[in-house]
């Protein structure tokens, strides 16, 4: 489910985006889910617990996962990470990475352009990459050495972000969620002996709250392919 309606969370009041979260969480659990995942790094840093606690299905978030992702390089010491105003301010990966190492250094800086950027289909050319620049360029004077990519828009930038990391002479590695929320998805799953028996890729259906068409672009190119119908629904 996109609540493309109610679009970008990450610039809204941490109570707006529980109650948002909330509303969507209900829609899908009530569609017969065994598992949740909420694939928004503002919700998962700021709704995560609320959703776990109030909900009758397993809830798992990015936050967790992305932190992972960035202490699986040996010796790492400095991170930094980009995200929207919302998880950057809610400290999330913060706390999530003091906790896999004591004695790790995070340094974080909000990039709120980037996500309308992708919205937009704007991946190319000089606008991404002055943007992608003016927001990593602090960190890269932090000497970090992993920069974790703290939103999930964010991977479909990530050719301009390591040529502005290459740019500016860092040689950090850029990380994000994707496979390590994969992993954990199928490792709860088995955990819990909620894995599918069946013998095939399953089906992927679509929702959201607005604009159909514009979805099925957007995610056509994070995918890669095209997702097929996307069902426009209320959850108000």
């Amino acid at each position: 489910l996109g609540d493309s309606a109610r679009v970008p969370y990450g610039t809204r009041s941490p109570d707006t985006v529980r109650r948002y979260a909330w509303n969507c969480s209900r829609f899908l659990v009530d569609r017969g889910l065994k598992m949740l995942v909420v694939a928004c790094n503002t919700v998962s840093a700021l709704a995560i617990g609320a959703l776990s606690e109030g909900l009758e299905v397993p809830v798992l978030g990015v936050i967790r996962a992305g932190a992972r992702a960035a202490m699986k390089h040996p010796g790492v010491g400095r991170i930094g990470v980009i995200g929207t105003a919302g998880t950057v301010q809610s400290g999330a990966y913060v706390r999530e990475l003091s906790q896999l190492a004591r004695d790790v250094q995070v340094f974080q800086n909000p990039a709120p352009l980037l996500v309308p950027l992708v919205e937009e289909g704007w991946i190319v050319g000089d606008v991404p990459h002055l943007a992608v620049r003016r927001y990593i360029a602090p960190l890269v004077e932090k000497r970090v050495e992993v920069l974790l990519l703290g939103c999930t828009h964010y991977p479909v930038l990530r050719p301009v972000i390591e040529e502005e990391m290459r740019a500016l002479n860092s040689t950090a590695v850029v990380v994000d969620s994707a496979t390590s929320m994969a992993r954990e998805v199928y490792d709860a799953l088995a955990e819990q002996n909620l894995l599918s028996r069946r013998n095939d890729n399953g089906t992927l259906q679509c929702c959201v709250t607005d604009l159909p068409g514009n979805f099925g672009e957007s995610a056509g190119r994070f995918l890669g392919r095209s997702v097929g119908h996307v069902e426009k629904v209320d959850i108000s």
